[in-house]
């Protein structure tokens, strides 16, 4: 789904259900009375997920209070952690964000296409016959193995290209980066010549959890490391190792998820604010007897006469199956009519069960919403649900959704 945003105008208030007219969000007058939207049509989709802008440039702005005075930049790979790649870009951009990173080259041309000053760093590295997209696009390769600073080096040489590069070592990650010891033997070298290095990182391992010895080592390695690269800039903290302090600040901080809402303390109060939203269109209400099975492979019971409301989104949007309900074991829940109610049965791939046995009362009907994600239930508690991580569920989020963006 490309989500280049398009300003079709409100829908008519007099067809929208209260529920749809309470999602709306309000913007300012520059908008001209409209919204942006992209995806399916508001009244066809299944699901509806709303993207604050405001709140990623709020959680930015914080972490750049925190981090100060390093520079604090923004990670907005995997499609802007699925909110998005090129509205994120450009909120972060008017909020003067002046350097991103993404995972590879389809994403730096992205950003580039609605972002023309900041430097975007691509995280993937180099790979074969890559190199001239670099300066076509003017983006920074995150160099992670001998072969691939030899193929950087040759290529700048042969076409005087000094756009700048980073050079990544690994202090304990294991995954990408040249060793401490060839970041050693390489720095005479690369401090005497000028290969275009203009940025040394390396990457925290277990940040979220502050007493992780390994935090202690890693940064310690930076450190040295960075005695002999005097006069590069050098970047450890992600989103959680911002929290770490300033030890792990270096001259800059690369937040990527805690932009986008999910908690980089979990073991204490989430300090972003919400970014995203998701509702989910009721398609049936049925009663169910005692003792019928709802879903998939009959895993939940109904323990007396139970009322359910079906609702049209599923594993295939990105909602975890894992997140299914089972007699042993209780999953996910969402908010319906204000109430919180547990899910039934398991998640299917275009649809869901809730119990909304309790809301005997109230009127649940065709049509109306119900809230999956928002203030109420987080991506972190959706995902804890599921067994995961926020970062999965954010990244997971489906295509069919029509989406609405609350303006920076």
């Amino acid at each position: 789904m490309s989500h280049g945003l398009a300003a079709p105008g409100r829908l008519n208030p007099n067809t929208m259900s209260e529920a749809e007219t309470a999602l709306q969000p309000s913007f300012p007058a520059e908008h001209g009375g409209q919204f942006m939207e992209s995806g399916a049509p508001v009244q066809e989709a299944g699901g509806i997920l709303t993207i604050d802008l405001s709140a990623i440039v709020a959680n930015w702005q914080e972490l750049v209070r925190r981090a100060m005075p390093s520079e604090c930049a923004a990670v907005i790979k995997a499609d802007g952690y699925g909110c998005g790649i090129e509205p994120v870009a450009r909120a972060l951009t008017s909020a003067g964000c002046k350097t991103f990173f993404v995972a590879d080259l389809g994403e730096a041309r992205r950003v580039r296409a609605v972002a023309s000053e900041p430097a975007i760093y691509v995280l993937n590295g180099l790979l074969p016959g890559t190199v001239q997209a670099y300066p076509d696009i003017r983006a920074r390769p995150v160099i992670g193995s001998l072969v691939e600073l030899a193929e950087w080096d040759a290529f700048c040489s042969a076409h005087q290209w000094h756009g700048g590069a980073a050079l990544h070592v690994d202090t304990g990650m294991n995954r990408l980066g040249i060793s401490a010891d060839e970041a050693a033997a390489l720095a005479p070298r690369i401090r005497a010549e000028n290969h275009g290095i203009t940025l040394l990182m390396s990457h925290l391992v277990c940040a979220e959890q502050p007493e992780h010895p390994l935090n202690e080592r890693q940064m310690k390695l930076f450190r040295e490391v960075r005695l002999l690269y005097r006069g590069i800039p050098g970047s450890l903290a992600n989103s959680s190792g911002i929290f770490l302090g300033s030890s792990a600040h270096c001259d800059m901080v690369r937040p990527g998820a805690a932009l986008f809402g999910v908690n980089p303390t979990p073991s204490h109060r989430n300090p972003m604010r919400t970014v995203i939203g998701l509702q989910a269109r009721v398609v049936q209400v049925r009663t169910v007897p005692k003792g019928d099975t709802i879903g998939y492979n009959a895993t939940w019971t109904a323990k007396q006469a139970s009322r359910v409301a079906v609702v049209a989104v599923g594993y295939a949007d990105g909602y975890p199956r894992a997140a299914s309900a089972t007699d042993g074991a209780p999953g996910a829940h969402a908010i319906v009519a204000g109430t919180r109610c547990p899910l039934a049965g398991r998640v299917s791939m275009d649809l869901l069960a809730i119990d909304i046995t309790a809301l005997a009362d109230h009127p649940i009907r065709r049509g109306d919403l119900v809230t999956l994600i928002g203030s109420e239930i987080g991506v972190d508690d959706l995902a804890a649900a599921a067994g995961t991580i926020g970062y999965e569920v954010l990244t997971s989020l489906g295509r069919r959704y029509h989406r609405a963006y609350r303006p920076a």
